[in-house]
């Protein structure tokens, strides 16, 4: 049930960035967006963490802000690997990553999600 409500909530941070961020749009229906919302935690689960790794000596001289570039890249990623999903820009990447970090690490809190 916790993997559902979390898949759910990736689904709504994604439409959420797709109607505040210009660049970012989802193509077709509600279901797309499932499909999307499931694409994107794969990424997340399989890639992010070897990315993050790599990455390791810019996140630390950045203080964790080269982590913004990561995500953008993974949402890059997703748009890559569906037709359902693209995004403008490098800068629509960021900030639209900003976005379903902000929105999903929200209703994980409020919903009770989040592991300490």
């Amino acid at each position: 049930m916790r993997l559902l409500l979390k898949l759910l909530l990736v689904v709504g941070a994604v439409y959420v960035a797709t109607v505040l961020v210009p660049g970012i749009e989802v193509r077709g229906e509600a279901v797309d967006y499932l499909v999307v919302a499931v694409i994107l935690a794969l990424v997340n689960l399989l890639v992010k963490p070897v990315v993050t790794l790599l990455s390791l000596p810019f996140v630390l001289l950045t203080l964790g802000l080269f982590l913004l570039v990561v995500n953008a890249a993974m949402l890059g990623l997703t748009a890559a690997l569906t037709d359902r999903l693209s995004v403008d820009g490098f800068w629509s990447a960021v900030v639209g990553a900003l976005v379903i970090s902000v929105v999903t690490w929200g209703g994980e809190r409020a919903l009770g999600l989040k592991q300490d």
